[in-house]
């Protein structure tokens, strides 16, 4: 659907008298046989001139050129042919220039591979042999390696999460440049690493990338521990599982807040780094209980990952889970103000200890989860 609508919008920039071309990305799993979540176009017309062709359009980032085009039913990208200025902050050229030329644009771009187009007739426009390197699945810096890293540090963690993602090695010299500028990394907002971390653990190579990292000192302007060996066996698709054993193997508490992760995140983590310690006493029907089923599984691999020995199999953990009696504690059949008038005494410290309790009894399957006889068991069991 994106890439059709795509095929339109370029359709209609060309009839209005521009060049208009896929790139980057999108070209790149074409050629490699991969189906491609982001379609990205790119033009010669300026982007007053692609804004004056549609009725729909929304400014995303105008002043480096792009125009996001509504017209055609799916949201399309299409930023004007530019040069790039300096990167002083080691992220975003300090301005751009507008080019009318493929090629000076296509210059700039980070890796061969990326540094293709295509026609909408399917001609492949291949500067810097990046279908060869594909074939020889190899990631190589468009042009001087070095400088393509001045301009955005951030590159040095693309390549390695390139090469998690598609199994590719780093050319050489792509690599030496990496190592002859590690230490620029710290200049890249960490937000910026978080995504394409997030990218990195849901790889089919992550413990590649992990491996890279390590090679080629990056890690050692990065906190925590990049250990290749911890990540031989891992293996997501769970971008909260990765950071949730990232967390594991390294347990500090700042790692959150360094990394810039999302409450959800640092929820998740914590909840599987406390089931897995729990994991080595033996799950009780509470473990079961207060964890999901998701994060009971993730501790669970997490065990497997680390060589630990389990004496039961991942399917009796939903087989377990499913079994309970009650899913949450609002389904149990009584509250903490039965309790009261059943005893006729007032809350306190008891009151939670006698629901804890009836629950305990609940999943337990010591009484049934049903008001008259939870009403019973508290006289004659809990309180005799």
């Amino acid at each position: 659907m994106m890439w059709q609508a795509a095929k339109r919008v370029i359709e209609k920039i060309e009839q209005a008298g521009f060049e208009a071309v896929f790139v980057g990305g999108v070209v790149r799993d074409f050629i490699i046989g991969k189906q491609s979540n982001d379609v990205d176009v790119a033009t010669s017309a300026l982007p007053a001139e692609v804004k004056a062709i549609f009725q729909q359009t929304i400014d995303v980032g105008i002043e480096h050129g792009t125009v996001l085009v509504l017209d055609e039913g799916e949201p399309i990208e299409v930023t004007t042919y530019r040069t790039d200025g300096l990167y002083t902050d080691h992220r975003r050229p300090d301005e751009v220039q507008f080019v009318r030329t493929l090629a000076e644009d296509l210059a700039r771009r980070d890796f061969t591979m990326n540094a293709m187009a295509m026609t909408h007739t399917g001609k492949i426009i291949d500067l810097y042999n990046g279908q060869q390197d594909i074939q020889h699945k190899v990631i190589r810096a468009v042009g001087h390696a070095e400088r393509r890293f001045q301009e955005d540090a951030l590159r040095m963690i693309r390549a390695i999460r390139f090469s998690a993602q598609l199994g590719f090695t780093i050319e050489p010299d792509t690599m030496a440049a990496i190592k002859s500028l590690a230490q620029q990394i710290q200049y890249v907002a960490k937000e910026r690493i978080h995504a394409e971390f997030n990218k990195m653990w849901v790889s089919p190579f992550p413990a590649q990338g992990i491996a890279m990292l390590e090679q080629t000192t990056l890690s050692n302007y990065l906190q925590g521990s990049f250990t290749a060996s911890d990540w031989n066996q891992f293996q997501t698709d769970n971008q909260l599982v990765g950071w949730a054993y990232f967390y594991i193997l390294n347990e500090e508490e700042s790692f959150f807040a360094y990394y810039k992760c999302s409450n959800k995140e640092k929820v998740f983590a914590k909840q599987v780094a406390q089931a897995y310690r729990r994991l080595h006493e033996g799950w009780q029907v509470l473990d079961y209980f207060y964890y999901a089923l998701e994060v009971l599984e993730a501790a669970y691999d997490i065990a497997l990952w680390r060589g630990d020995n389990i004496a039961f199999s991942k399917q009796e953990i939903v087989a377990n889970k499913t079994a309970l009696p009650i899913a949450t504690i609002q389904q149990l059949a009584i509250s903490g103000h039965d309790l009261m008038q059943w005893s006729q005494a007032k809350g306190g410290a008891w009151l939670k200890e006698a629901l804890h309790a009836a629950l305990l009894a609940v999943l337990t399957k010591q009484v049934e989860n049903n008001k008259d006889q939870l009403k019973e068991w508290f006289h004659d069991i809990y309180q005799g």
